[in-house]
């Protein structure tokens, strides 16, 4: 027998009425406007919506207070009662870790101590099945929120109804269990993210060391010189154009979302007909990809190797650079901060941002052999690879996670009705 079924084994459950077994009430907002002060001044914590932080279990400050006669004209709540959204983000539930009055787009839940533990009754609210209760009482009337006589209707499962102290001990081992894994989940994260913070750093400042020569060790030349390469704009196609299959095409904007160092498939196409009629330009295996354009000037310039066998259509918003230097080590080039700082004086600056070929034409780069280059292209790589499998695992993990405690969660607050 597992622990969970030892816990509950023969544990009889009584369903109540929310409203029997809890206070609850809409909050309520005073007029007028001269009834708040200032944080510095005596006064009442006034929640509101914009208060709480999302995916916080707690309500820990407020940006405003109100006045004690204007608290006695709204909904005043003590610390350890809970609070629950009635109109936006339906039936959110969170714990008052402050004193305050409530403003009308929440409803208050209190004087339950003696048959519910706080944490208890706030992972139940927070669970699946209440949360869709709530949709379904919402979307099956004409009401627009989540009024008190519904929240009052709301059945919630007390274990051991005869036995208070039992029942009190039962749901606090349940919270336990269900704060152990938000505990994990939370540790888990901030390690992942520091992990991944690091290695990020790591990766920058190496691949920032490996590309810098000494004038002396090797040429250094404008990119735009005519003996090493040529940038060449792409051709103006909409977003309306792109289709699910056809030829392979870059879009400016994908470039900030999609794309890395270096890809040989792309995410959208255009049809063959376009490319035909408005004689689009195609990036062949071996070029890169920059895009030259955009709202942030840090990401301006970044570019991608195309490594496709099959040429990619590129959007006007950005060039492609056409020369015999490796792809990758030119990829990798554009994104260290010796050749942002070069570009960023060209850059014109507005709602979007831009940058001309004459512009990248300036930029110098460090030219060693081919073998160095792909030297430098391989330990980037490596670098890449893992900075790349930490950012992708960190989100798949912490969703386990989540899945983890939701799944335990609705085991431990499910029983027989």
């Amino acid at each position: 027998m597992s622990y969970l079924e030892e816990l509950l084994e023969g544990v009889e459950v009584e369903w109540k009425d929310f409203g029997e077994v809890a206070k609850i009430q809409r909050g309520a907002s005073p007029r007028p406007i001269s009834k708040f002060v200032t944080d510095n001044e005596n006064g009442v914590s006034w929640i509101k919506i914009g208060d709480t932080v999302p995916n916080s279990k707690y309500v820990k400050q407020t940006k405003q207070k109100i006045t004690l006669e204007g608290a006695k004209k709204s909904r005043v709540l003590k610390k350890g009662d809970l609070i629950m959204s009635n109109s936006m983000s339906y039936g959110r539930p969170y714990i008052l870790d402050i004193e305050g009055a409530i403003h009308d787009g929440w409803a208050s839940i209190s004087d339950f101590e003696d048959k519910l533990n706080t944490d208890y009754l706030y992972h139940y609210l927070a669970s699946e099945v209440v949360q869709h209760y709530w949709l379904g009482k919402i979307n099956s009337s004409s009401v627009s929120n989540l009024n008190a006589d519904i929240i009052k209707s709301l059945q919630i499962p007390i274990p051991c109804p005869d036995n208070p102290e039992k029942s009190l001990k039962i749901q606090k081992e349940i919270v336990r269990i269900l704060d152990t894994f938000t505990e994990l989940t939370t540790e888990l994260t901030t390690e992942l993210t520091t992990e991944l913070t690091a290695r990020k750093k790591q990766y920058s400042y190496y691949r920032e060391q490996l590309l810098t020569f000494d004038d002396s060790e090797v040429e250094h030349l404008p990119m735009g010189d005519e003996s090493i390469g040529e940038f060449i704009r792409g051709k103006r196609f909409v977003k309306t154009d792109m289709i699910s299959e056809g030829v392979p095409c870059i879009h400016y904007g994908e470039m900030y979302t999609h794309y890395d160092t270096w890809a040989d498939k792309t995410k959208s196409f255009v049809g063959k007909e376009l490319v035909e009629r408005k004689k689009l330009r195609r990036a062949e295996k071996g070029d890169v990809v920059i895009v030259a354009a955009g709202e942030t000037i840090e990401d301006i310039g970044k570019g991608t190797a195309w490594l496709g066998e099959e040429g990619v259509v590129v959007h006007d918003a950005c060039f492609y650079y056409k020369s015999d230097l490796n792809p990758k080590y030119v990829a990798y080039f554009t994104r260290t901060r010796q050749f942002h700082d070069q570009i960023k004086k060209h850059i014109r600056t507005g709602k979007i941002s831009a940058i001309n070929a004459t512009g990248l034409d300036k930029a110098i780069i460090p030219i060693p052999s081919p073998e160095e280059q792909q030297r430098i292209v391989n330990i980037l790589d490596k670098f890449d690879v893992l900075t790349q499998s930490i950012s992708e695992g960190l989100p798949k993990e912490i969703d386990l996670r989540k899945q983890q405690y939701e799944y335990y969660r609705e085991k431990l607050l499910t029983f027989p009705k």
